[in-house]
């Protein structure tokens, strides 16, 4: 019986997969399907348990049967995810292409703690096999395309400190600082007097170690705090790949910290991911489930629109506003390069499970960057009702010959 479903099956979806693709059952038996030609990705079925995953499929159930190891995957890790995509929106419905809810979790310090932890901590090590030497961990910037990694990282990090118009002697606090990257530039090469903080402790435990290392105590002190419990006041303020964790019920309150923490005469700069989705729902497809259960727990993304609104409740008003979608897009695939050139060297750090989920994780992001499901935007604010006497005419400080 369940070989004529299989049968029915491969027909069925032979017109809708965008690549030649096979199904190989663990008894050797084959199942062709997609366009034809040679299979460009084959889904080895290790038992007859996948089949339930494979017959009814979402991006949260594949990815688990994955993880599982139900399923393994022979070819590019691109082309399976780009197979994933395929079957995910050939068996789903209209609704559950546009997502889920609104806002599901509910956010405090304790809860955003352990998931930062449970993200971040995986250890030091893992990270820096597919990271740049600099390990930022964030959207990086291509000025022309085809730079390698530490190059577009380092030009993401100038673009932020020169959109913000940072001047030695100026103090920056740096929400969500990573491993440390971004305030050892901006007191290096900026002359700013920084502060970082994370809630991570293998990146706070990182971060010391380089300001210490780089000579950079008396300007740089890195703090595992929470952002709202920081105090005082900074002339500039950035936040990169930090409001994600927010939750989209708190972004008003995140902003108006910001606001609160901001000198009247600065400048913020939040760097952020962003769904495409206009109610702000779930990433489609069942990618936002897999993504809460395996990789960030309690991520909320806004949709543009509405972190634009927070960011106006709280007290900001936005000056500029840059769409770095397709720089995700290819800051992932790097990435993702990286994690499969060094697959040897990072399963010997981590169990096969986180192996698997980070392996698919990287790549389906790029896909979801690519194909416009999500994006990401860099948010330049100052204090609402302030007078724009200091502010330039034009965008031409940001780039080229200033930096």
């Amino acid at each position: 019986m369940w070989e004529r479903n299989l049968a029915r099956w491969a027909e069925q979806l032979r017109p809708r997969i965008a690549i030649p693709a096979r199904l190989a059952l663990w008894d050797g038996r084959e199942f062709d399907f997609g366009r034809h030609g040679e299979p460009r990705v084959t889904l080895r079925a290790n038992d007859a348990s996948a089949l339930a995953y494979l017959l009814q499929p979402s991006l949260d159930r594949l990815g688990e049967a994955y993880v599982r190891g139900k399923i393994d995957i022979e070819g590019r890790v691109a082309d399976a995810i780009e197979l994933a995509f395929d079957l995910a929106h050939s068996a789903n419905s209209r609704l559950d292409q546009i997502g889920g809810v609104l806002s599901r979790f509910s956010h405090n310090r304790s809860r955003d703690a352990e998931a930062i932890a449970y993200h971040y901590d995986v250890s030091d090590q893992f990270y820096a096999s597919w990271l740049d030497p600099e390990m930022v961990y964030s959207c990086a910037y291509f000025e022309r395309g085809d730079e390698d990694l530490a190059t577009a990282q380092r030009q993401k990090i100038d673009l932020i400190l020169t959109k913000l118009k940072l001047e030695p002697g100026q103090t920056l606090l740096d929400i969500g600082c990573g491993w440390g990257a971004l305030v050892l530039r901006a007191a290096e090469h900026y002359g700013a007097h920084c502060v970082g903080i994370t809630l991570s402790r293998n990146q706070y435990e990182h971060a010391r170690q380089r300001v210490e290392a780089a000579g950079l105590a008396d300007r740089v002190e890195i703090r595992l705090q929470d952002y709202r419990d920081v105090h005082g006041q900074f002339d500039r303020i950035s936040s990169v790949g930090m409001f994600e964790h927010v939750g989209l019920k708190n972004l008003p309150a995140y902003f108006n910290r910001i606001n609160a923490l901001l000198a009247d005469d600065g400048l913020a700069l939040n760097h952020g991911i962003t769904t495409s989705d206009p109610e702000s729902r779930d990433t489609p497809f069942g990618a936002g489930s897999f993504i809460d259960r395996y990789v960030f727990p309690g991520g909320e993304l806004p949709h543009l629109s509405l972190a634009l609104r927070a960011a106006q409740q709280g007290g900001l008003e936005v000056l500029d506003v840059e769409n770095l979608r397709r720089h995700y897009a290819r800051t992932l695939a790097l990435w993702s390069h990286n994690f499969e050139q060094n697959q040897e060297a990072i399963r010997e750090l981590v169990s096969d499970p986180i192996f698997r989920i980070w392996r698919v994780y990287l790549i389906g992001c790029a896909h979801a960057f690519e194909h416009d499901l999500i994006a990401i935007y860099q948010i330049l604010c100052h204090k609402a009702g302030r007078s724009s006497g200091q502010l330039d005419w034009s965008r031409r400080y940001m780039y080229a010959e200033h930096r």
